[in-house]
């Protein structure tokens, strides 16, 4: 054997000198240089952030809306509406599938509730237009011995 094999391997890197760069321990100890570094103001879209009670009415293409309005008026029963989801359904009086309606399209100061009854037309759903969806949705009568909460948001007993 040689003498070369019982000698200790010798480490071929420098050893760290103060200034060179060393991983940093934790993700909070790095700092971006301070030509980076500025405040900020806070973004004037920040006050928006929180959705308004008050819907707003989507855009139709004017074939779609004009078609719709000129369909016949049909009735169903509200069979679920969540305010905070935008959505809900409709069942038909003459049967037939539920039938979606969205928050933009109804018409009047009272949320829907289950039970209510309403009159409502009917228009296709983009983009392949096989499915449908009521518009023009009005309440015409109130559930009896429930609440009912305005747009606003006050509460009416009924």
């Amino acid at each position: 054997m040689s003498s070369d094999a019982s000698s200790p391997v010798k480490s071929t890197t420098p050893p760290l000198s103060p200034l060179s760069p060393v991983s940093p321990v934790s993700p909070s100890s790095l700092r971006l240089p301070a030509c980076r570094q500025r405040d900020r103001s806070l973004s004037p879209m920040r006050v928006y952030l929180i959705p308004s009670p008050l819907p707003t009415r989507r855009n139709r293409t004017c074939s779609a809306a004009a078609r719709a309005a000129e369909g016949p008026v049909f009735t169903g029963v509200c069979k679920c509406f969540s305010r905070s989801k935008g959505h809900g359904f409709i069942t038909p009086s003459d049967g037939g599938n539920d039938i979606f309606v969205h928050i933009s399209d109804i018409d009047g100061e009272y949320v829907p509730m289950e039970g209510d009854e309403v009159s409502y037309k009917i228009c296709s759903i983009p983009p392949k237009h096989e499915k449908i969806q009521a518009v023009d949705v009005t309440i015409t009568h109130l559930a009896p011995g429930t609440k009912h909460e305005t747009w606003s948001g006050a509460v009416v007993e009924t």
